[in-house]
């Protein structure tokens, strides 16, 4: 599965992989060496597991990006790593494509949460504190909508851009608008808010 993902990776013009792990205990040595941008972090390794790598790194080293590629579609796993530092989660059922993307999302500053994830976390968030909370005075135009509906889906700011024909300076401000409108603090909260409006089961 390594070399598979490091000849995908090292196919991609803007990516290079420095280094690789035997288990977790060598990802979170090899990192700290290596330090990467991004480290794509299996939950499912001897000696230390994902999480335990995960939260070691991030404590060593914060600005490690960390992207953790599970077979589990489990809440408790998700919650657990997202408080431990992880930007991202991605089912290793997921497309190649979407791994790709949710590299570079991460390495931007950014949370990525595949499909499958994203409405797992919007379910269990959903039934803890419905959308109803959420107010606006302020009505939310059509192509605030979209911005709003690709960034739920994973999309970065400079692919929303491409996607809708607008400059990534105008993604920003119009991110920056919703979250005022909607009173939205995480991109969490955006995928909770986007599960209600249906959004993730659209095609």
């Amino acid at each position: 599965m390594r070399e598979g993902l490091k000849f995908l990776l090292d196919q991609q013009p803007d990516m290079t992989v420095i280094g690789e792990a035997v288990d977790g205990e060598d990802a979170f040595q090899q990192a700290k060496k290596l330090t990467p941008d991004v480290v794509v972090m299996d939950i499912s390794m001897p000696r230390c597991n994902g999480m335990q790598a995960t939260e070691r790194l991030k404590q060593a080293c914060p600005k490690i990006k960390v992207l953790v590629l599970s077979a589990y579609e489990n809440i408790d796993y998700l919650r657990r790593l997202l408080k431990a530092g992880a930007s991202g989660y991605v089912t290793k059922r997921s497309a190649a494509m979407e791994l790709t993307r949710a590299i570079r999302t991460v390495n931007t500053g950014e949370t990525y949460l595949d499909s499958a994830s994203a409405g797992i976390l919007a379910s269990d968030m959903a039934g803890r504190s419905p959308t109803s909370d959420v107010k606006t005075g302020e009505p939310i135009s059509p192509r605030e909508t979209e911005v709003l509906r690709d960034i739920a889906r994973g999309y970065s700011n400079k692919e929303i851009a491409a996607r809708l024909q607008i400059s990534i300076k105008t993604v920003e401000t119009y991110k920056a608008r919703l979250m005022e409108k909607l009173k939205l603090r995480s991109r969490v909260d955006i995928v909770r808010y986007a599960s209600h409006q249906g959004w993730l089961e659209e095609n």
